[in-house]
């Protein structure tokens, strides 16, 4: 039975430090006289309009099964005070504990509280879930990582991922919003510019940092795996970034952790792409009902792993949907290896390579943009933010194929390739990309993985390249759920450059590869069920909010054939839209540039500029925040900037600068 709940747009939770940070509640009515349970998300995403979209989805739906939520803003995010001090820091861990025992001691909770999120609220509440406040039971993580230094948008197995950049343009931009007066009142100026003199340019810290060292396994919940008390959902797509961490989390966790693997781009199941979605408000009900209530409704016995299977999907300009199907595993186990290797005429067939086999080496030095064809490292959108078409980027790469397949193969877990390489620089990358090839010719990105070389013993202590010596290389691609259909072509695509997403080394460097040397294996899918998940029953879950002008998104490759320049550039605009409950109207817009020059690495640029409008008559104000990265052969140099705007009149302006050692990178 559906129940009636009132939402409370703002209330003040008081930290033991005094700082107030800013809540919005959605209370099941009754539940002073029959407490209740509650889930806690805890982000920097501005409560206010950044999230209320995907708030208003779920949290309603969430009360009227009897459960509150509480979505509360980070300090110096949103109305609440202070000034955020950086990304998952203990401040924030430590007051997401306050607020847990603050929900917890409430007249209308019943003591059990569940925290949930995607991406900084599915990282933040692994987190604290290790910090073991007592009134936390259960969490739900979308899109987050078990890995802070390895799985996200900073580093990947020592490679510099140009979503550095882009993530801490955003967080620039993001934490420079102004709070919301209708909330706040007259303060709001003052809390402004609070925040635009005090707030942190992230990468700073973040370049500081370029090998896992303790910044990185602080948060990282890996570390200590045997540490984490409590059950935990964990959730991602295929399309997204973080597609490996379901299947790192049950692997690490065991029975406390649930799997599950979608098509998706980086959102919730129940509005995802490429569909088919799932009916998350059904199990993520059915899952506080359990840890929360302790109602015996079987949740502790659902499959350890839930996979959807990609049957030969397409890269389109967008993808609606992926055929596939539903896979369950009761329990998860390291799977069966299919291995290939590479047989003299440069075909990967099946089998083990040949010990101390040689004589089969390839020099590669793929061109400096090579990858333009990647997408974003995580996505948002289905369009050109996926992998689209490799024959492009695989016309810069080493690739070797399979003949055309007798019959289908069926994959799910991490692909594990296996080398060795020799190179005259103390640096290289290197990239492998497993590809379907269709029988028309397309290439279907399958997952990748990427290593600097330097980085070849482990991410903690780099150490340079033994010149011109052959070196055992294992690199782990992330983890797929696919199936190359009989009459497809498996391909394997090596590449020295990755460009935009990865950022190059300092040196040009080719690389040797003994292909006598490769073994390429693919997990198999095992023994499994095959299962349906009810999609949502509402196909358009989101609210709609007014739309005064409409947005517009446009992303390219423009390469001078004169100079040698290539420039791959993103422009995102989401409109001017407008809350029909509080009137406020925002707008934010992302100019992004990256450029590289042919056979120099060091040519390499980033720019990001990010332009935010609020408004109500009688009421405008605008940030417009740019950051931007170059190099030499010695050091990252970086750069922001942030101008703020009150009506027409200028009202803050900050520049910072740095220059940070490249550490074996």
């Amino acid at each position: 039975m559906s129940r009636a709940f009132t939402v409370i747009e703002n209330e003040w939770i008081t930290l033991a430090d005094g700082t107030r940070l800013a809540a919005r509640i959605w209370m099941p009515d009754g539940a002073e006289s029959d407490p209740v349970p509650a889930v806690l998300e805890f982000l920097p995403y501005r409560k206010r309009d950044g999230t209320s979209v995907r708030d208003e989805s779920t949290y309603p739906v969430f009360a009227a099964a009897g459960i509150a939520g509480v979505r509360v803003d980070i300090r110096g995010s949103g109305e609440s005070d202070g000034v955020i001090d950086g990304e998952y820091t203990p401040l924030e861990l430590a007051n997401a504990c306050e607020l847990i025992e603050w929900i917890a001691a409430q007249p209308w909770s019943n003591g059990s509280v569940g925290m949930m999120g995607i991406s900084w609220g599915g990282f933040n509440c692994l987190q604290v879930a290790a910090l073991k406040p007592p009134a936390l039971k259960a969490v739900i993580s979308i899109a987050s990582t078990v890995d802070r230094y390895n799985d996200d948008i900073h580093y990947k197995n020592g490679t510099h991922l140009s979503a550095q950049l882009s993530w801490a343009a955003t967080m620039l931009a993001y934490q420079s919003r102004s709070p919301d007066p209708e909330i706040v009142g007259d303060r709001w100026k003052a809390m402004w510019l609070e925040r635009l003199e005090n707030e942190p340019f992230f990468m700073e810290e973040w370049l500081q940092h370029q090998r896992r060292d303790a910044f990185w396994k602080h948060g990282s919940i890996c570390e200590d795996f045997g540490g984490f008390p409590i059950p935990a959902l964990v959730i991602a797509g295929w399309a997204d970034g973080y597609r490996s961490t379901p299947l790192k989390a049950v692997e690490g966790l065991g029975d406390r952790a649930k799997a599950l693997i979608g098509p998706w781009v980086h959102k919730y199941p129940h509005f995802a792409w490429p569909k088919p979605r799932m009916d998350f408000h059904a199990e993520a009900i059915a899952w506080w009902n359990r840890w929360l209530r302790g109602e015996e409704n079987g949740a502790e016995k659902i499959p350890q792993v839930r996979a959807y299977i990609q049957d030969a999907a397409r890269p389109s300009l967008r993808r609606e949907a992926d055929p596939g199907f539903w896979i369950a595993k009761d329990s998860w186990e390291t799977p069966e290896m299919a291995t290939f290797y590479v047989e003299q005429y440069g075909a990967l067939v099946p089998g083990m390579p040949i010990a101390g086999a040689s004589g089969n080496d390839r020099y590669l030095k793929s061109p400096l943009d090579t990858g333009t064809m990647a997408g974003e490292w995580f996505t948002l959108k289905p369009d050109a933010e996926m992998a689209l078409d490799q024959r492009l980027d695989d016309a810069g790469s080493l690739v070797v194929e399979t003949a055309p397949l007798d019959e289908a193969q069926d994959f799910l877990g991490q692909p594990v390739l296996e080398l060795d390489v020799a190179t005259d620089a103390d640096i290289a990358n290197l990239c492998a990309r497993l590809v379907d090839i269709h029988p028309d010719g397309t290439a279907t990105r399958v997952t990748f993985g990427v290593v600097n070389l330097a980085h070849r013993e482990g991410n903690a202590a780099p150490r340079a390249m033994p010149k011109g010596r052959k070196t055992r290389i294992r690199l782990v691609l992330d983890a797929m759920g696919y199936r190359f259909q009989a009459g497809h072509r498996i391909r394997l695509s090596l590449s020295t450059a990755y460009w935009p997403m990865v950022l190059p080394p300092p040196v040009d460097a080719g690389v040797t590869i003994d292909l006598a040397s490769l073994g390429f294996s693919l997990p198999k899918l095992g023994a499994h069920k095959v299962v349906s998940l009810p999609e949502p029953e509402n196909p358009d879950p989101l609210p709609k909010y007014t739309v005064l002008t409409e947005g517009e998104t446009a992303r390219g490759v423009e390469r001078d054939l004169t100079n040698g320049l290539t420039e791959y550039s993103i422009y995102e605009d989401t409109g001017l839209n407008e809350h029909p409950g509080t009137g406020l109207a925002t707008r934010q817009v992302r100019d992004e540039l990256w450029s590289i020059a042919e056979n120099d690495p060091l040519s390499m640029t980033g720019t990001a500029v990010w332009t935010c409008d609020m408004q109500r008559p009688g009421w405008f104000v605008r940030t417009v925040s740019t950051a931007t990265i170059a190099c030499t052969a010695t050091d990252w140099l970086i750069s922001a900037s942030i101008r703020a705007f009150e009506g027409e009149q200028q009202v803050f302006e900050k520049t910072f600068e740095k220059t940070i050692p490249r550490d074996f990178m």
